[in-house]
């Protein structure tokens, strides 16, 4: 059943990987939604060309027409007085503002319903997706099938040529069966990443999605956000306030 609460708009997001039914399952909730005679908006990024440059397809065929639009804002630009649910198709192509732009939605009393990969080719997470995932009031997982061995999968896998993309390759590339196929976490290959993992120098984002900043001094604030009061001399502590969270 949908989403819904007595008061007020919300945020749905439908995330997972390729070949997963994501475009599959919005135009099915857009399609519920006409059915009770809800105006909708779907919207989608300039980015996403694979189908058509004004419509948002599933990969079995399925079709509707969208509002193009190369930055976020550009949706509230674009938004009709009578619209009640907003769609958006392939959200991790937009930038950051795109979480912003959905909640100014829902607290203006919009349905809005969200579809996009929710880790890049390299098994992590993609652009405003982890944003998403925590301001949305639900949240759907899907999975495909693994091409290699049948089990559920949660990974999209990158090919160039027959063989698995390289770490470093560029994050987007566009493309459908012909470049990724569906993958389980223990199929998935990306060649490069153990070692770059764990690998930071000043302003790099480390293998845990921290960004370090630089070296702290006492009283300053160091890379990882903890902030450094003093020296420590000996039986002394080394002056980094953590905090712990159960």
């Amino acid at each position: 059943m949908p989403y819904q609460q007595a008061k007020g708009g919300w945020i749905e997001l439908i995330c997972g990987g390729m070949f997963a039914g994501k475009s599959e399952e919005l135009l099915r909730r857009i399609r519920r939604a006409e059915i009770a005679r809800q105006p909708v908006q779907v919207f989608k990024p300039a980015l996403d060309d694979r189908y058509g440059v004004d419509v948002i397809a599933s990969h079995n065929g399925i079709r509707r027409e969208a509002f193009i639009v190369r930055e976020p804002r550009e949706i509230l630009e674009f938004l009709r007085t009578e619209t009640r649910v907003v769609a958006i198709d392939e959200a991790q192509f937009f930038d950051p503002a795109i979480a912003d732009v959905c909640s100014e939605l829902a607290d203006r009393g919009l349905r809005v319903i969200v579809a996009g990969l929710d880790l890049d080719f390299r098994g992590e997470p993609f652009g405003p997706i982890p944003h998403l995932l925590a301001q949305a009031e639900r949240v759907d997982k899907l999975n495909a099938i693994c091409q290699v061995c049948g089990a559920p999968a949660c990974r999209t896998q990158r090919l160039i040529n027959g063989q698995p993309a390289n770490y470093d390759d560029p994050v987007v590339l566009i493309g459908a069966s012909e470049v990724y196929e569906a993958r389980c976490r223990h199929c998935h290959q990306v060649p490069g990443k153990k070692q770059r993992m764990g690998k930071t120098t000043d302003r790099e984002i480390d293998g845990w999605g921290k960004q370090r900043i630089g070296k702290a001094t006492d009283g300053e604030i160091d890379g990882w956000g903890n902030q450094r009061i003093e020296k420590p001399g000996d039986g002394e502590s080394n002056g980094l306030i953590a905090i712990v969270l159960s």
